[in-house]
């Protein structure tokens, strides 16, 4: 307990000092996701919806003109600030809230829908936030999450992990599909549907997006122009003049319904 105590207060400070650049991250507020995201859940007028981890609150933006109320929640006071900022004088129907995804302060069955996107790896107990999600959600209600994925293999996954933990020192760990599967089977969520993307980092505006130095910014360049052929062909990790250009991820988008309708 005390050690994800500690990752929590890591999470806050880090995403404290950097709240205004995800507001404003390209990649955060004009992915394509976002559009499917509605299509996937096809929310309702009378819905109550839930984001959680709201970080620069695209999401809850985005599904804000589609449903009834949106409750945009975030562990770190700065960033859901930040969000509260930029959405305020565009929606009316937000409600900001100072959560923790792993104990989320609302009643059991209290939204018809919970989104959540890219930002369980920063948990320190994934299990809890699903569970959590599944807890407030209404029976029938849906679950749509979106994150990056670690590869099935090993040593990918933990060279994954690795570059992800010396880039942003609140990154946890991003779980494999297969893991993300058994959480959700384990707390009565069922896969309606789901889409696997590559997703492109341009590496500099990634790595200075959370790095505290050019230094920090070195140090993950050299892991990813040092690591085996393997490694680099897999992340698609492209170079020019010796530098870093950009990589690819693995990033994954899952439609989910609690049981019980």
């Amino acid at each position: 307990m005390y050690e994800q105590d500690n990752r929590k207060e890591t999470v806050k400070r880090q995403f404290g000092k950097n709240a205004e650049k995800y507001v404003t991250s390209a990649s955060h507020a004009k992915g394509s996701d976002l559009a499917m995201l509605v299509e996937w859940l096809a929310p309702r007028p009378d819905w109550v919806a839930l984001d959680v981890a709201t970080g620069g609150g695209h999401v809850a933006g985005t599904l804000a003109p589609h449903v009834a109320h949106v409750f945009s929640t975030d562990l770190t006071p700065q960033m859901l600030a930040q969000a509260a900022g930029h959405l305020k004088t565009k929606h009316s129907n937000i409600w900001y809230v100072v959560a923790d995804a792993e104990a989320l302060p609302f009643l059991d069955a209290t939204f018809d829908a919970v989104t959540c996107r890219i930002a369980p790896h920063h948990f320190p107990a994934p299990e809890r936030f699903v569970q959590e999600v599944a807890r407030v959600l209404k029976p029938g209600g849906r679950f749509l999450m979106i994150d990056n994925v670690a590869p099935v293999d090993k040593k990918l996954a933990l060279f994954m992990n690795k570059v992800e933990k010396m880039r942003d020192e609140s990154h946890v760990r991003c779980l494999s599909i297969e893991e993300w599967g058994a959480l959700f089977a384990a707390s009565g969520l069922t896969e309606r549907r789901s889409s696997f993307r590559r997703k492109t980092y341009d590496f500099p505006v990634w790595a200075a997006r959370t790095a505290s130095d050019g230094q920090q910014v070195e140090k993950v360049e050299k892991l990813l122009t040092e690591a085996e052929k393997e490694i680099k062909e897999y992340f698609s990790v492209h170079m020019q003049d010796g530098k870093v250009v950009s990589l690819q991820v693995d990033e994954w988008m899952v439609l989910l319904e609690k049981s019980g309708a």
